[in-house]
């Protein structure tokens, strides 16, 4: 019978088996269509002064060992884990909240230029409510914009077809009224 965990180490994990993982939403207005682009701090270490979208790191704390959603055989699940990281950067990083329900976009892997390697994996979200209000020493601007107006920004490789994505997905679902 396996044991369960009792805490977080890296010391029986295979070195070259690691990654952060980050997760990424685009915030999807349904008032008129539009999506919410933040330009990032020029202190950033991976893309400074390019617009992007909300999003964050999963963290060794996001998996609190006295509240598994179950446990079996000695492993721990925590189900929904990745909504509850995009709920919450979304209302840190922009101050709006978002409907928790997600749409998968895509995903890629990369090297950050400190070395360190990341698999993101990036959602659409509707948005729910409140005013952007951008936090402090991430992100010094933002807009709302559509598929071709995105595309005056300088953006994050892949942010402007992740916009397009995005409203393509709900206004397709509105159209079959799936949502």
């Amino acid at each position: 019978m396996m044991t369960q965990a009792t805490k977080i180490s890296l010391e029986n994990a295979k070195h070259n088996k690691l990654f952060y993982f980050v997760a990424n939403v685009v915030i999807y207005r349904e008032s008129d269509g539009r999506c919410l682009i933040m330009k990032r701090d020029e202190r950033e270490v991976a893309h400074p002064g390019k617009y992007a979208v909300a999003g964050g790191k999963l963290e060794w704390d996001d998996l609190p060992f006295d509240r598994p959603t179950r446990v079996h055989d000695g492993v721990m699940d925590y189900e929904n884990k990745v909504e509850d990281l995009l709920v919450r950067e979304a209302r840190e990083e922009s101050g709006v909240e978002i409907k928790p329900k997600l749409k998968y976009i895509n995903s890629v892997a990369f090297i950050r230029p400190d070395e360190t390697p990341v698999i993101m994996v990036k959602f659409a979200a509707k948005y729910k409510s409140g005013e952007v209000a951008l936090e402090e020493g991430a992100f010094t601007d933002y807009a709302w914009v559509n598929a071709e107006e995105v595309k005056q920004y300088d953006c994050i490789t892949g942010i402007h077809e992740e916009v397009a994505e995005t409203i393509r997905l709900f206004t397709e679902e509105a159209r079959v009224g799936a949502y």
